[in-house]
C-alpha cells in the first residue's frame, strides 16, 4: 500500500477543486517552499517536490481521472507511461515556467543576444492653434536624438574591428545555474545579456553604437486633431544599441486658448454681447467663422440673453471622415452703463409705460411671490 501523502491534501485543495484553484494553491505552496528561499533546508527541498508531483497529476485531465479512482496506484510500476508522476522532464519546465517569473522577476528579460537593444521612444510636445487643427499643416522641428554612430556603422567597436562572442555565455546572452535538482537561467554579468563584448570601442560612440545629434523632422498634422491627440512616426526615436532597431517619436499635441472660441468636440461656441435695443427691438450682427468668413446672425424682438443660434456646418472638421461639427452663438443682453440723465430719465418714462406684457417672466414670477405671502403680507 503507498504511503505516499494524497495530492489533494499536499496542495491543501478540495477535490472539488477546478483547475483555476489548483493553479494558484501551487503557485502559493511553491513560492513557500521553493529551495532559493529556503537554502540549506532538506525538507523544504522535499516538500517542493512533493508540491510539483501532485500538481503534475492533478493539471492533466487524464491523470486525475486515474488518481481520483485508483489513487497512488495508477501511477506505480510505470503506470504513467514511464518516469512516473515524479519525472522532471518536459513537463516540469512547462509547470514552472511561469512560476519561475514570480519568484525571480524573468519576465520579458530573455535576451536572443547579438547585444542589438532597441531605442527608447522619445516624446515631443507640439501647441498648435485652433485654426491650425481646423486647417491641419505641415510642421518643422528640431529633435535632439540618438543617431546610428556613423563611423562604426553601429557595432560600437573600432572601424577595422568587429564585436566577438562573450566568452562566458558563448554569446547566448544567458547563463545556466545548477540549483539543487532544476537549473536557473538568468543574464549573463559578463556583456550584460547582449551577448557580445567590445575589446577595442569606437572613440566616437564610446562603445555604445550611437551618438547625439539635432534631427529635422517634418511632422503631417491632419485637419481635425483635438486636444490631446497623439501622432507617432515610426522609427524617429532613439538609435537601437549596436545596431538595434529605432524606437518610436510621438507627438503630443495640446492646442493653444482661442480669443474668441470655445471646443466642444467639432462644435464650436462663442458669446457675444448685444444691446437692450436690439434684444427687444430685434436686428442682425455680424461674426467671424474658424474658416477665416464672415456670417450673419439674424436676431428676433424679445430676444432673452443667453439665447443660442446654431450655424449649421461651421465647426470643426471630424478627423478622418467628411462630416462637420456646427457652430453656437450665444447672445448676452449687456445693462447699459454710464447713462446721461436725459438717458435716465428715457428709461424711467418706459418703466413707467411698460406691463406685465412687456416683461412677463417678472411679472409672472412677482405675482407668484404676491400670492405666496397671502394675506399675511403687510400686516402687523
Amino acid at each position: 500500500m503507498s504511503t505516499k501523502r494524497c495530492y489533494y491534501e499536499t496542495l491543501e485543495v478540495e477535490r472539488t477543486a477546478d483547475d483555476s484553484k489548483l493553479k494558484s494553491a501551487f503557485r502559493k505552496l511553491a513560492m513557500k517552499w521553493h529551495p532559493d528561499r529556503n537554502p540549506g533546508d532538506a525538507a523544504s527541498e522535499v516538500r517542493f517536490k512533493e508540491i510539483n508531483e501532485a500538481y503534475e497529476v492533478l493539471k492533466d485531465g487524464n491523470k486525475r481521472a486515474a488518481y481520483d479512482r485508483f489513487g497512488h496506484a495508477a501511477f506505480e510500476q510505470g503506470g504513467m507511461g514511464g518516469g512516473g508522476a515524479a519525472g522532471f522532464g518536459a513537463g516540469f519546465a512547462s509547470s514552472f515556467s511561469d512560476i519561475f517569473e514570480d519568484l525571480f522577476g524573468m519576465a520579458g528579460q530573455r535576451s536572443r543576444g547579438g547585444g542589438r537593444e532597441r531605442g527608447a521612444d522619445l516624446r515631443y510636445n507640439m501647441e498648435i492653434s485652433l485654426e491650425e487643427a481646423f486647417q491641419g499643416k505641415t510642421a518643422q522641428i528640431e529633435i535632439p536624438v540618438s543617431v546610428t554612430c556613423e563611423s562604426c556603422s553601429g557595432t560600437g567597436a573600432k572601424a577595422g574591428t568587429k564585436p566577438k562572442n562573450c566568452g562566458m555565455c558563448g554569446g547566448a546572452g544567458r547563463v545556466r545555474q545548477a540549483q539543487g535538482f532544476f537549473t536557473l537561467e538568468r543574464t549573463c554579468p559578463g556583456c550584460q545579456g547582449r551577448g557580445q563584448t567590445i575589446e577595442d570601442p569606437c572613440p566616437s560612440c564610446s562603445g555604445s553604437g550611437r551618438v547625439s545629434r539635432e534631427r529635422a523632422l517634418s511632422v503631417n498634422i491632419p485637419a481635425g486633431v483635438e486636444d490631446g491627440t497623439r501622432i507617432r512616426l515610426a522609427g524617429e526615436g532613439e538609435a537601437g544599441i549596436r545596431g538595434g532597431p529605432s524606437g518610436d517619436l510621438y507627438i503630443f499635441l495640446s492646442l493653444a486658448s482661442h480669443q474668441f472660441f470655445q471646443r466642444d468636440g467639432a462644435d464650436l461656441h462663442c458669446r457675444v454681447p448685444i444691446s437692450m435695443v436690439t434684444a427687444a427691438l430685434g436686428g442682425e450682427f455680424e461674426v467671424p467663422t474658424i474658416d477665416k468668413g464672415k456670417t450673419k446672425v439674424k436676431v428676433p424682438s424679445g430676444t432673452q440673453s443667453g439665447r443660442r443660434f446654431r450655424i449649421a456646418s461651421k465647426g470643426m472638421p471630424v478627423l478622418r471622415s467628411r462630416q462637420t461639427g456646427d457652430m453656437y452663438v450665444q447672445v448676452v443682453v449687456e445693462t447699459p452703463q454710464n447713462l446721461t440723465k436725459k438717458q435716465q430719465e428715457l428709461l424711467a418714462e418706459f418703466e413707467k409705460l411698460s406691463s406685465g406684457a412687456t416683461q412677463p417672466e417678472a411679472a409672472g414670477f412677482f405675482t407668484k411671490v404676491k400670492d405666496f405671502f397671502g394675506p399675511r403680507a403687510g400686516t402687523q
